[in-house]
């Protein structure tokens, strides 16, 4: 699982009406394609992740069984794979990348089904963070090809509180004496590590680092858990693509297109996919309110909060039995509806 493919898309016209002119969607899959094309499942991936950091759920009897799905997932633009700044061929350059929006990834994700794989409709879209978002864009930009949805800790739009706490994490990054303006002359350890550590607050809940559960990941004290974790996982990231990537969570909007023009309650009614919204209750961003108020415009969705203590992370518990057994039963009633 160590190696992946590419699909380039050609000329292709942004959101913002700018041209790119030979965007690459990197992509991975599992399992094998059945011959009516009806066991799809695409998996986006989520803030900084590539689809190395998430393909730990796809296993036999795992979350997603590549057993009996075919599994995509498909590279978010901006995480070092798919066209990102640290990738992108002139004219643009990191200081002139041109942003994708979640609209934009979704519309390149439903070109690589329809155009690699004939595949016409999907069984599932599966995500959790950035991943939910994308999952959310499917429902509502493709209603007639989308089943089933389980949006995990994310939200249809990023929420004005969300988007306090991404400033925060962008002056912070920022911060770094590597940035010139409009991008990192070189390489932002400072401005990462202390990023990590502003993340580390949010993504974990109070009574999380109460009760000291991160030493259930075998970590011996707090001071390890936030350098080895939460520092290093966004030291080993290129701090330009971790901007590129916060812009379009920043503007991730479900209604922000030509089809319903800010209209978010119309374009939750447009989704007809079988639909469970999974908050985490400690989630500190993306909230079970948000989730709630989405549900009320959503003609078939179920509100499903996960009773968890590990916050965000609760979404994608790679050390946590617990929730992976929750989210694993939300897709197996998913599937058997």
């Amino acid at each position: 699982m160590s190696d992946y493919h590419t699909f380039a898309l050609g000329p292709t016209v942004l959101q913002s009406g700018l041209t790119v002119p030979n965007p690459v969607l990197a992509y991975q899959t599992y399992g094998t394609l059945n011959a009516d094309k009806t066991n799809v499942v695409v998996y986006p991936t989520s803030y900084g992740a590539q689809h190395y950091d998430i393909e730990w759920l796809i296993r036999p009897g795992g979350i997603l069984d590549p057993e009996t799905h075919f599994i995509v997932i498909p590279n978010m633009f901006g995480n070092g794979l798919s066209t990102s700044p640290s990738t992108i061929e002139p004219p643009h350059s990191k200081a002139r990348y041109p942003h994708f929006t979640l609209y934009d990834n979704v519309q390149a994700q439903h070109r690589l089904l329809a155009e690699v794989f004939g595949v016409e409709r999907i069984a599932l879209v599966y995500g959790w963070s950035m991943g939910a978002q994308q999952a959310m864009h499917w429902g509502t930009l493709f209603p007639d090809r989308v089943e089933r949805i389980l949006a995990i800790c994310g939200s249809a739009r990023t929420a004005p509180h969300n988007k306090v706490f991404l400033q925060g994490v962008r002056a912070t990054l920022t911060a770094d004496p590597a940035w010139c303006g409009t991008h990192f002359t070189g390489k932002a350890e400072a401005g990462l590590r202390a990023m990590g550590r502003v993340y580390a607050g949010w993504g974990m809940s109070q009574e999380f680092y109460r009760d000291e559960v991160w030493r259930q990941a075998g970590f011996s004290a707090l001071e390890d858990y936030l350098v080895r974790s939460w520092e290093w996982n966004f030291l080993r990231r290129d701090a330009d693509n971790l901007l590129a990537m916060l812009w379009s969570w920043m503007n991730a909007d479900i209604s922000a297109n030509e089809l319903y023009r800010g209209d978010l309650a119309r374009a939750l009614e447009a989704v007809w996919a079988r639909t469970i919204l999974m908050p985490s209750e400690t989630d500190l961003y993306f909230r079970v309110e948000d989730n709630r108020r989405e549900r009320k415009h959503l003609p078939n969705a179920e509100l499903r909060p996960m009773p968890s203590i590990w916050g965000h992370r609760a979404g994608n518990p790679t050390d946590n039995p617990d929730d992976e057994a929750f989210i694993r039963q939300a897709v197996r009633d998913l599937l058997d509806a």
